[in-house]
């Protein structure tokens, strides 16, 4: 007679454990987190973009030609150089036509402050639905100047 070895006896079956469930209190919390994350960072996110497409997007562009009459830096938090330029006004009005601007790089304000009451054209680019001032108080925003002989 052949002896066969004995197989030990497998132990039960025991189903893997699942991980417990968060507590009622703990999942709570997690969605009052959750929802305290999407109130804030959905309205900067939307702020955001809105703001990168507008000073993104040039909605026109053109020229301006006149004097420089005012050129300051305006702004509580964000300095901005705003300014007026006086078109030469046609034959037959008395007053000239202002057109507010805005200057954002400080290398053409610099120059402009060096001739101010000179003849200028100015180059400027408009950016519709800015969403704060900070940016400018004009949705005009000048990119070069050019000075012209007296």
């Amino acid at each position: 007679m052949v002896e066969t070895p004995e197989v030990p006896e497998a132990a039960p079956e025991t189903p893997p454990e699942t991980p417990a469930a968060p507590a009622p209190e703990r999942r709570w919390r997690r969605r009052v987190l959750i929802l305290l994350v999407m109130i804030i960072a959905v309205p900067v996110l939307v702020f955001s973009l809105w703001t990168w497409v507008t000073l993104g997007y040039v909605y026109s562009s053109g020229y301006r030609t006149g004097y420089i009459q005012k050129l300051s830096k305006k702004g509580w938090l964000c300095k901005t150089w705003e300014g007026e330029l006086a078109m030469i006004p046609p034959p037959g009005t008395v007053t000239p036509q202002i057109f507010s601007f805005t200057v954002r790089s400080d290398s053409i304000a610099n120059f402009l402050l060096q001739d101010l009451g000179k003849r200028v054209t100015l180059t400027y680019e408009e950016h519709r639905g800015i969403p704060t001032s900070c940016f400018g108080d004009t949705d005009y925003f000048v990119s070069n100047v050019r000075i012209l002989p007296p």
